[in-house]
C-alpha cells in the first residue's frame, strides 16, 4: 500500500513539473520575441551620402553617385531621382520602376557605399565644440563623448537639443545626470542635423 502510494505521488509530481515547464514556456519565448522585435529603425538615405548603383548586364549603368544637398541623385537615361528619405530598397524599387521605360525587366542593386548624411553639432561648453559626422545609430551620450565632456562652466542638467521637424524647430531639455545614472529613456537617439547646446 505504502509503495503503491509512493508511485502515485511520484506521477502526480510528474505531472505538475510538466503543467509547470508548459505554462512557464511561453511567457519566455513571449519576452524573447518581444525583444527581439526592439530593432533598430531602418536606415534611410541623406544627402551626401554616396550610393553605389548597377543594373544587372548592363555596365553603361554601374554608376557611383553621390546624393546632392537638395536630395536627389542623376542617373543616366532617367536624369534625377530623389533618393533622401528613402531606404535603399525603397529607391531600388523607384529606379526599377524608371528603368523599366528603357529597359526590358530591370534588376537594379542600390548600394550605400559612404554614409556621410548623419551629422550633429555640439556647441557651448564643452571641450571640442563642433559638427561630428557619425557612422551609425548614436545617442546623445555618444555625440557629447565626440566633444570630449564638458568644461568646467557647463549646466548638465540644462542641454537643449535644437532638432528641425518639417518647417519648425524643436527644443527638447536633456538631463546628462539622469542619462547617466542609467535612464535609458533620458539617452535618446541624435537625430541627423540635431544641434546640442550646452548651456
Amino acid at each position: 500500500m505504502m509503495r503503491m502510494q509512493q508511485m502515485l505521488w511520484r506521477s502526480v509530481m510528474w505531472i505538475v513539473v510538466a503543467v509547470l515547464a508548459c505554462v512557464a514556456g511561453p511567457s519566455f519565448s513571449a519576452a524573447d520575441e518581444a525583444k527581439s522585435a526592439a530593432a533598430p529603425p531602418e536606415y534611410r538615405i541623406g544627402s551626401e551620402d554616396v550610393l553605389d548603383i548597377s543594373v544587372r548586364n548592363n555596365a553603361e549603368l554601374e554608376k557611383v553617385v553621390p546624393v546632392r544637398p537638395d536630395g536627389k541623385i542623376s542617373i543616366p537615361l532617367i536624369n534625377d531621382v530623389a533618393a533622401a528619405g528613402l531606404t535603399p530598397m525603397e529607391l531600388r524599387d523607384v529606379l526599377t520602376q524608371k528603368f523599366a521605360a528603357y529597359i526590358q525587366n530591370p534588376e537594379v542593386s542600390v548600394v550605400v557605399r559612404e554614409i556621410h548624411s548623419l551629422k550633429v553639432s555640439v556647441i557651448g561648453n564643452v571641450k571640442a565644440p563642433g559638427r561630428y559626422e557619425l557612422k551609425g545609430a548614436a545617442t546623445v551620450l555618444d555625440a557629447l563623448a565626440l566633444a570630449t565632456g564638458f568644461n568646467e562652466f557647463a549646466a548638465r542638467r540644462k542641454i537643449t537639443i535644437l532638432r528641425r521637424d518639417g518647417a519648425t524647430q524643436q527644443r527638447i531639455r536633456f538631463d546628462y545626470d539622469a542619462a547617466v545614472k542609467g535612464d535609458s529613456e533620458k539617452n535618446m537617439l541624435v537625430k541627423a542635423g540635431d544641434i546640442i547646446i550646452v548651456p
